[in-house]
């Protein structure tokens, strides 16, 4: 009742709304358009454009057919609240796999449903687990306020999106609607929804979640801000994996004779375990700049006034994010032996834990910003802020609540170079002062240089971070029916990292390798529970992007490889691919695209993180149960359609299943889906 009543909101809010590539100029065009490789009109943001929505300029017509939309979108930093422009999302090669939670090319270990708790095989790639553990394996739903899409556009702008898959019985759907609406050329507002739910193809494995994010943002001259609220509920139903890993590698066989059993029917660990997690937050990122009018050149014979223009000199920075959230996690299931511990209640079976924390941290700064004369080459920052983060936890009774609190005091400030064409850089630092954050300090930067060659551009990027942090506050302390621990002398870990990237435009290879250090390694062990590796572990990594072209045939690589100096505490896979074949061509008088073709995602076996359900976190594999994951191929085959301002596609996911090695985990005894036919659309609408 709750997903049709949820179902039937969203629908009306739809129908009330309802009323990067390289870039080649058009000649003459009025506009000021360009056209990518593929021959799609473009913006000078990289927006696509519909050709149907540039009207028919005509020095006779009194009116124009319609606007032609103009729009860009921006990312906001959630600690100084930069502006970072970026293309609007039309992409239309590789369509397929948005959707997907193994991501975009394969590289996260996963549960095998739709949004099931997830974690990246490229170390490079994983990411804070501050302020909560319990929302760090669902990075594939919630998204971080520098996550967001805010968008600036002269017609309201408005994209609805479907993935289906599977049957009513077993199979996965989202929906997802984003809407924004300029009041005036500063003043925007809007809202993003996202509703996921999957059935399961396994007992006991089925998610719902549910967002809904409201914005607004002003960009004005002196001053910018930007606003919203995140709403996120998930809710996750935990098999704790097959009991039997032979239902998946040798069907025949373990039905010794008879009916191969359905993948529903597969007996599982947990039968009736659910996990709840409600999180939201409201960020807030505002700006006040102050600088100078500068006259603009007249034209000769012009007698109207002359126009000015403002530059800004230095600009005033505030950012605050109020978050609160809670952790749930209820199970029925009698299992004496699935625990090695119980801590409170051991005369009864049934589990209901739980958790929640509040944090406010707000960032006050002052900026003086690169460009306002010629001498002023890069924009310099300093900061400070202040976090305060409140836990609740429960007591080993049961009957009362222990509550911690957390203070923390940062100064810091930022070196940049954005402009130009040669030279960027950005160098970031910040220091803790009092409360928990004395004696961190996180230290990153990067820098690009881009030397034109011959007819082509060589970026070299340059990527560098030095971080001492405590470990996250709920691998310090957690309280459970079965998980209980603190560990306030946890010692701060220590990090460096040096990485480096060339990318060649032409022949569209990239290159990157880098190496991070690690000091005081936090984890979880083998009974699933924090621990700290008191030495150094080192790991390697190389990855090379290479795409080929012949004609409408295209060939695209991601090659990872990477190694590990522990591989018993961070185990990692030596070599993870994705390789993508495809045909590209266009149809219709060029207004159809279409893209034909099959992908494959592969990596070399390892031991990898087991999940444990109670906690939400991946852990090291018990000693007594070892097992490898991996060398194993998934092939997807697929077909992508753009017509103007709709993509639709169609895919086979998962169509080598049965064929050769049957080893279809990505997770110790979480099979992912079997066989399945998926479909999804996007339609973006101006008006």
């Amino acid at each position: 009742m709750r997903r049709i009543l949820l179902l039937n909101i969203l629908l009306c809010i739809i129908g009330a709304l309802t009323a990067q590539a390289q870039v080649r100029p058009i000649p003459n065009d009025p506009y000021g358009d360009s056209t990518d490789e593929y021959g799609n009109i473009i913006d000078k943001y990289g927006n696509q454009v519909d050709p149907s929505m540039r009207p028919q300029l005509d020095s006779t017509a009194v009116d124009y057919e319609s606007l032609p939309p103009k729009l860009y979108m921006w990312h906001i930093g959630e600690q100084l609240g930069n502006v970072d422009i970026i293309p609007a999302d039309t992409a239309r090669i590789n369509f397929q796999n948005v959707n997907l939670t193994d991501g975009m090319n394969g590289q996260y270990n996963y549960l095998g449903n739709l949004g099931a708790p997830r974690i990246s095989r490229i170390f490079f790639n994983r990411t804070n687990d501050e302020p909560s553990i319990f929302m760090a394996p669902y990075d594939y739903f919630f998204k971080r306020p520098d996550q967001h899409f805010f968008t600036n556009s002269n017609v309201p702008f408005s994209n609805l999106s479907y993935h289906k898959a599977g049957s009513k019985i077993n199979g996965e759907e989202r929906f997802m609607a984003y809407f924004s609406v300029n009041v005036d050329k500063q003043l925007a507002f809007g809202f993003d929804i996202d509703y996921l739910y999957g059935r399961g193809y396994y007992f006991n494995s089925n998610t719902s979640f549910f967002k809904i994010v409201p914005f607004i943002s002003y960009m004005g001259d002196k001053y910018e801000g930007t606003m919203m609220y995140s709403y996120n509920y998930l809710k996750a139903n935990q098999n704790g994996g097959i009991m039997d890993d032979r239902y998946i590698t040798d069907p025949e066989g373990i039905a010794d004779g008879g009916r191969v059993t359905e993948t529903t029917n597969i007996p599982t660990n947990l039968n009736y375990a659910t996990s709840r997690i409600a999180d939201s937050y409201i960020f807030l990122a505002q700006r006040y700049k102050v600088g100078f009018d500068k006259d603009l050149p007249k034209e000769e014979n012009d007698s109207l006034p002359a126009k000015t223009e403002f530059i800004p000199v230095t600009s005033f920075i505030h950012t605050m994010k109020v978050e609160w959230a809670n952790y749930k996690f209820n199970s029925s299931d009698v299992k004496n032996d699935y625990y090695e511990n119980t801590y409170m209640d051991p005369s009864n079976s049934l589990i209901n834990d739980s958790t929640s924390f509040i944090s406010v941290r707000n960032t006050v700064g002052i900026s003086l910003l690169e460009g306002f004369n010629k001498y002023a080459k890069m924009g310099l920052t300093a900061f400070a802020s202040y976090k305060f983060s409140k836990y609740n936890l429960m007591n080993s009774d049961s009957t009362i609540t222990n509550k911690y609190t957390e203070n923390e005091f940062y100064v810091g400030g930022e070196l940049s170079k954005k402009e130009g064409k040669l030279l960027h850089y950005n160098v970031f630092g910040e220091i803790g002062l009092l409360g928990k954050a004395a004696g961190q300090f996180n230290v990153k930067g990067n820098v690009d240089l881009n030397i034109p060659f011959w007819k082509d551009k060589l970026r070299i990027t340059g990527r560098a971070h030095i971080i001492n942090e405590l470990p996250a506050f709920y691998m310090r302390h957690y309280h459970s029916k079965h998980f209980y621990w603190d560990n306030p002398d946890m010692d701060k870990i220590f990090k460096t990292r040096f990485e480096g990237e060339l990318f060649v435009g032409r022949s569209k290879t990239l290159l990157k390798a880098g190496v991070e250090n690690i000091k005081n390694f936090a984890y979880f062990n083998q009974s699933a529970v924090p621990a700290q590796y008191d030495g150094n572990i080192q790991v390697l990594s190389a990855t090379l992007k290479q795409d080929f072209k012949l004609g409408i045939l295209h060939l695209d690589n991601d090659i990872t490889w990477q190694k590990s100096s522990n591989q018993e505490i961070l185990p990692l896979p030596d070599l993870t691919l994705y390789s993508n074949l495809y045909l590209d061509f266009k149809l219709a008088k060029k207004v159809l695209s279409v893209q034909l073709g099959g992908d494959v995602r592969y990596f070399t076996s390892y031991y990898a993180q087991s999940f444990m359900p109670n906690t939400g976190q991946f852990h090291l594999q018990p000693e007594n149960d070892l097992v490898k994951v991996g060398n194993y191929p998934i092939v997807n085959v697929y077909a992508n359609i753009h017509l103007k301002r709709t993509r639709i596609y169609v895919m086979m996911y998962h169509i080598n299943q049965g064929l050769g090695k049957q080893n279809s985990f990505l997770v110790p005894h979480h099979p992912i889906n079997p066989r399945l036919f998926k479909f999804g659309l996007s339609w973006n609408f101006y008006d």
